[in-house]
């Protein structure tokens, strides 16, 4: 089942590789933090203020789930309710998809943030076999935020998100799979000095003030290295 999938991703990014070659690559952050850490709400900020496009992992598998005729629906919502990671290859085939429609509808719009994603060792190891070469990876935003602040966030949001995972069982569940999983990914990044890391148990303004620091520095880096103004 999963083998189609893996077909499918290969036969549609020679289309986005037709893209890039006319222009730029994508350029991706990747987004990472525990439950609750804030990640959406600051991507939220991010691309009222900079030139990126959101793309929450998260809530592209709850879309395609909620997909009238969603052949993995179900299976999506398994892996959610349990606190488990979807398998690599959705994932990837909707987070391709997803930068592609929008850089065929705006050339401009070659900058992502991708939230939630890699979240273990065999989503990073699907991204460089499929992305490899078609993307590139600036850095991770890392938002490091303690797990009891974020298990009340998610309460508090579990009480008008009607989100089936904001509840404790499945948060203690959620909590697990980050610290055992995505951690590991944010330290083998931090090896490569490309983490960002933020202090997100902080109020959301406080968190942003930080957050763009981190971009205009980034923004200016580049600048000087293109000899851009």
């Amino acid at each position: 089942m999963f083998g189609r999938w893996v077909v499918d991703v290969s036969r549609k990014v020679p289309s986005l590789l037709k893209r890039v070659s006319l222009g730029m690559k994508p350029q991706v952050v990747f987004v990472l933090g525990g439950p609750g850490a804030g990640k959406g709400t600051q991507c939220s900020r991010i691309v009222e203020n900079y030139s990126y496009t959101h793309l929450s992992a998260g809530d592209l598998l709850r879309e395609e789930r909620a997909r009238e005729g969603s052949e993995f629906g179900q299976l999506i919502d398994n892996y959610i309710k349990e606190g488990q990671i979807v398998p690599v290859q959705i994932t990837i085939n909707l987070l391709r998809k997803a930068m592609e429609d929008t850089m065929q509808k705006d050339e401009n719009k070659f900058r992502f943030l991708i939230d939630g994603f890699p979240r273990n060792e065999d989503n990073l190891q699907g991204w460089n076999t499929v992305m490899d070469g078609k993307a590139d990876v600036k850095f991770v935003l890392f938002f490091d935020c303690d797990n009891q602040v974020c298990i009340q966030r998610c309460l508090e949001r579990g009480k008008s998100s009607g989100r089936t995972d904001d509840n404790r069982e499945s948060l203690e569940k959620r909590i697990q799979t980050y610290l055992q999983s995505t951690r590991p990914i944010v330290q083998l990044y931090e090896k490569l000095g490309k983490v960002r890391t933020v202090d997100a148990s902080r109020s959301v303004d406080e968190v942003f003030a930080e957050v763009k620091a981190i971009l205009d520095k980034e923004v200016s880096f580049v600048n000087d290295m293109c000899g851009c103004k």
